[in-house]
């Protein structure tokens, strides 16, 4: 079994690949921490994993937390020895040219994010990504990241209004009945999630004016709160919440 590692700003998830290279078998996600050693991510992944940890043939991680990056290469080795790891870093072959000023300052998840929707969808698409940041990338029929925009994500946004608010507190982030909130609550849950599908819609839009061949392409929605902008999104065609998962996977058998 292939594991595949995802750690972002603010929660790890892990899934589990067959060897076989059939479909994504198990997930699970827990809490990152910046100051997490090695010997804890392992302790943590062996007990999740349960039967599937002494199953492994291969680990594919990635890490946008820069602290966390060499403990991966150092719970991979020590834990797992013999095992092919491979971790998403300049140098890594993805596939994905990246025709932007500065390629090394591009995010490993927007790299892998870019694969794995190019390969699913066979041509240029839109990929928009809801976690602690919201970004929304082109993706050329050719498979180039050809840039796009970065915007606070949900939960900073709410931390933000409770920090900065008095009268404001953090609230649970789930789909609102409609625009007219009632109370505090509700015009909260409204102004944020509605806010942040208008937000998507509207840098997606400018996309598809900015760059002709984007015109038609399909606009595919992943991340960790996929699930609540996109229902209050007009413009999102797919969702696709273990995208990320699927991208390592590709990147571990090209560089196998």
């Amino acid at each position: 079994m292939l594991l595949t590692v995802d750690v972002g700003n603010t929660h790890i998830r892990l899934g589990v690949f067959p060897s076989d290279g059939g479909p994504l078998e198990r997930t699970w996600s827990m809490r990152t921490s910046p100051s997490v050693t090695s010997d804890e991510l392992a302790l943590t992944i062996r007990g999740l994993l349960g039967e599937c940890a002494g199953r492994l043939s291969g680990i594919s991680a990635m890490s946008v937390v820069p602290s966390v990056t060499g403990e991966l290469r150092r719970m991979a080795a020590d834990y797992w020895p013999g095992l092919r790891a491979v971790v998403v870093a300049p140098g890594v072959k993805t596939g994905v040219p990246l025709l932007v000023d500065n390629p090394r300052e591009v995010g490993s998840d927007r790299v892998v994010n870019a694969l794995a929707a190019h390969t699913l969808f066979e041509g240029a698409v839109i990929v928009v990504d809801v976690d602690t940041a919201t970004t929304v990338d082109a993706v050329s029929g050719r498979g180039e990241l050809l840039g796009g925009a970065i915007a606070p994500g949900i939960d900073i946004s709410v931390d933000a209004l409770a920090e900065r608010a008095a009268a404001l507190r953090k609230i649970e982030v789930v789909r609102p009945r409609g625009a007219l909130g009632k109370n505090t609550v509700a015009a909260l849950q409204a102004g944020i999630v509605i806010g942040f599908a208008g937000q998507i819609d509207a840098l997606v839009d400018r996309l598809r004016t900015d760059v002709a061949e984007l015109a038609d392409a399909a606009v595919v929605l992943t991340g960790l709160r996929a699930d609540v902008v996109a229902e209050e999104s007009r413009t999102i065609t797919d969702v696709e919440p273990e995208l990320a998962l699927e991208g390592l996977r590709l990147v571990f058998e090209r560089n196998s």
